[in-house]
């Protein structure tokens, strides 16, 4: 696999620097820039309570909802497990959380280093934004086949290891709201009939098993294995997954791969239950 090559780094014409900032139409309508505006801490700030759009826009909260109600309708926002805004997918992906995971990204460097370096694979540290997973950091393996960099990638969470794992922490309505919906519809992530209920035992066996599998579902030639990462009240901030060629998996895997991750995972927990910075539940 190869590794990824950064792009081409970009700068600011002399020109572009001196771009004058746009004037505010004369003839604005209010409700079409506050909708706006909530379209831009959407994009921002990846995650908006309803009291808090309300205070940004300083409109009462009922015009705020009826605001967002409008986003969601169009597919711009839907609603977490936690009753917040965040970027649809009519807005692609969003931010995964900023400050927080980039803190999350630093805590787990280095208990993901050693993982690699003890199992020779590599490690990839993922958050969940909606129905698509974002890798945060990737420790590759130094064996000649191995998984490449897939830091910055987006990928169905119902199809990665450690997308599943998270998602199987949700209640049965989120689920339904997320891949059964008119929001599902929209953004192309409706699990249709015929696979749902099996889609469901499945989060059922990953439940009782505390990790989840993937066997190709991503990428041809690529199986992995993921666990989830809670912080101090039990709430799923990420996931670890080890991912490996399809044709080594076993090997590695009765080699002891689901207890490795395991003491990973209570490792990292440990260190984001001492730091003082949490995501908002």
């Amino acid at each position: 696999m190869q590794n990824k090559s950064a792009g081409p780094s970009t700068r600011k014409t002399a020109a572009s620097a001196r771009k004058p900032v746009q004037k505010r139409p004369t003839y604005s309508i209010e409700a079409v820039d506050n909708a706006l505006q909530l379209l831009q801490l959407l994009r921002d700030g990846g995650a908006l309570r309803l009291k808090d759009a309300a205070a940004e826009l300083g409109v009462a909260p009922s015009t705020a909802h009826r605001l967002l109600a409008m986003l969601v309708y169009r597919g711009f926002a839907v609603q977490d497990e936690n009753r917040r805004y965040v970027p649809g997918p009519a807005m692609g992906v969003g931010p995964a959380g900023l400050s927080w995971t980039r803190l999350l990204r630093d805590i787990a460097q280095p208990h993901m280093e050693l993982l690699s370096a003890q199992l020779d694979e590599t490690v990839n540290l993922m958050v969940r934004v909606g129905t698509k997973v974002r890798f945060l950091a990737t420790v590759e393996g130094s064996n000649v086949l191995r998984i490449g960099d897939r830091q910055g990638t987006v990928m169905p969470a119902d199809k990665t290891s450690g997308g599943k794992v998270m998602l199987a922490e949700l209640e049965p309505s989120m689920i339904e709201q997320l891949f059964r919906s008119h929001n599902a519809e929209i953004g192309g992530d409706t699990i249709p009939d015929a696979g749902y209920p099996a889609f469901l035992r499945e989060l059922d066996s990953i439940r009782g098993n505390g990790f989840a599998a993937n066997f190709e579902g991503t990428e041809e030639g690529v199986s992995a294995l993921g666990m989830a990462l809670h912080n101090r009240d039990g709430h799923v901030v990420g996931a670890l997954s080890i991912a490996t060629p399809a044709t080594r998996f076993r090997k590695v895997f009765d080699a002891g791969l689901v207890a490795a991750l395991r003491s990973t995972c209570r490792q990292v927990e440990i260190d984001i239950a001492a730091n003082p910075a949490q995501p908002e539940h």
